[in-house]
């Protein structure tokens, strides 16, 4: 890779990029009319196959603060690491190459980070796009992802999903640093991210604007890669559930007794964590049992719950609108979520 300059830029644009000729030149025209100057693209070719070596190849000739590195092709974990390591900026701010940025993000980012020194990365609000290709699924997603601005919200619903869209994402490299970068655990790279950074103190923001255009498509790595499976969320979550909010707790009781909660259940049996009821509004279902605890209605929660001296719920409903009816519940009976009980889904 040349070096094109011995100044650190403030902020390093990281942009893995494997055949993304036919979006490439929009996403690097709207970077390159970003408003804020100060920052460098490193752009890693992960080995492909059709003309997007020659194409960062003519933008490199056109534009100095481009930096190119090329691997044979490793998947995104792997060349996201390689291109981190390249970074120079004390800002990293994550791109994808079929993605296309507002003029004003970086800057917008940059004001945000040197303002609140607390938050570790800072996201936005996204769009997607083409309207005509957008799923129902992806649009719920979006709409529940912008609601989610401040850190106590973000902190509030990680466990529900991915609160931050990852190309949307202006991480500061210390704390990339400090949780050592990307992972490969089988499951999504982005929510392990946030997830390890969670457990380990970050507190994540928004600015609270559209900064970036969500290129919707049938070959987004979510759509065909399995690590962003359901399964592979839930195995997520209950890992990091048992590093965070299930440390020391004595009993586990799971609200929803259908099917996330079932299999929500299974990963967190894995991985030893002390379930002791299901708790569910269906009366086929009460009297029952899942996973040899018993389901029991709303109303025995109170007596079930002080038979343990640190309990916790997990609400894992996936129904729309249920997560809601629960929170109302659970926060009548007196209990705090994000610290008595934690939506999961």
């Amino acid at each position: 890779m040349a070096d094109h300059s011995t100044r650190v830029p403030t902020v390093s644009v990281l942009m893995p990029c494997f055949n993304v000729s036919q979006t490439l030149d929009e996403t690097m025209l709207s970077l390159l009319e970003q408003t804020y100057p100060d920052f460098e693209i490193v752009a890693v070719d992960d080995g492909s196959t059709d003309q997007t070596r020659d194409q960062l190849e003519m933008w490199a000739q056109k534009e100095s603060r481009l930096r190119i590195a090329r691997i044979p092709h490793a998947g995104i974990i792997q060349a996201l690491n390689h291109g981190l390591d390249l970074c120079r900026a004390p800002l990293i701010a994550r791109m994808d190459a079929d993605d296309v940025a507002h003029p004003d993000r970086l800057i917008r980012q940059v004001e945000l980070l040197e303002q609140r020194s607390e938050i570790a990365a800072a996201g936005s609000l996204v769009e997607g796009f083409p309207a005509e290709t957008l799923r129902e699924g992806y649009k719920i997603y979006i709409d529940w992802l912008n609601r989610l601005v401040d850190p106590d919200a973000i902190a509030r619903e990680i466990f529900i999903e991915s609160p931050l869209a990852h190309p949307s994402v202006m991480v500061r490299k210390s704390w990339l640093d400090k949780v050592g970068g990307y992972e490969e655990h089988g499951w999504a790279e982005d929510y392990d991210l946030w997830l390890r950074m969670h457990t380990a103190g970050a507190q994540f923001g928004k600015v609270p604007e559209i900064l970036l255009y969500w290129r919707e498509h049938a070959d987004r790595l979510t759509r065909t890669d399995s690590r962003y499976s359901v399964e592979n969320f839930l195995r997520a979550k209950a890992r990091y559930l048992m590093l965070g909010p299930l440390r020391g707790r004595d009993a586990v009781i799971v609200w929803g007794a259908g099917q996330m909660g079932r299999r929500l259940s299974k990963h967190l049996v894995r991985e030893d964590a002390p379930l002791v009821a299901f708790v569910d509004i269906d009366p086929n279902k009460v009297g029952r049992t899942r996973r040899g605890a018993p389901i029991i209605p709303p109303e025995a929660l109170k007596e079930w719950w002080g038979r343990f001296a640190n309990p916790v719920v997990l609400a894992a409903v996936g129904s729309r609108g249920a997560r809601a009816l629960i929170r109302e519940n659970l926060c009548s009976r007196g209990l705090r979520e994000g610290i008595d009980w934690w939506a999961v889904a």
